[in-house]
């Protein structure tokens, strides 16, 4: 079953949309059917499908997830334990385990089978760049 891992170069919090590189996959693969399984490597960061065509959806979700979880240095924050790595670090661990570390997508006629509008996304939650790795995995 075809397997690869995508290293993708982060710049501080964002959506980090890695679509062609998941679907360029699928089609080197010769697969015609099966399930793309994608899965994050890390636990500060996560996976979402998401709109791809107004950036005003990312701004959105960004700041829905600021407000949210607020950095650990916020006085509404003042119970968090975990500081070791910094104000964003416990922060970000919230929000991977808010959202997803892996999705399953279905493959057709050697396509994803995203909706027009759906992206796929690396979510990034730290404030500084990050290097991640990504699994995709085309099973059947």
């Amino acid at each position: 079953m075809p397997q690869t891992i995508l290293s993708l170069s982060t710049r501080g919090q964002g959506l980090y949309e890695f679509t062609d590189q998941a679907d360029a996959f699928v089609r080197a693969s010769g697969r015609e059917e099966g399930l793309l399984t994608v899965f994050v490597r890390h636990t500060s960061c996560s996976l979402l499908i998401q709109e791809n065509a107004d950036p005003d959806v990312q701004t959105d979700l960004l700041s829905f997830f600021r407000r949210l979880v607020p950095p650990a240095s916020d006085p509404s924050m003042g119970w968090v334990v975990h500081r070791a790595e910094g104000p964003d670090d416990m922060p970000a661990h919230i929000k991977a385990a808010l959202t997803q570390v892996s999705i399953g997508i279905p493959v057709a006629r050697g396509r994803l089978m995203l909706g027009t509008w759906q992206g796929l996304y690396l979510f990034e939650h730290r404030d500084r760049p990050h290097r991640r790795e990504i699994v995709l995995h085309l099973g059947s």
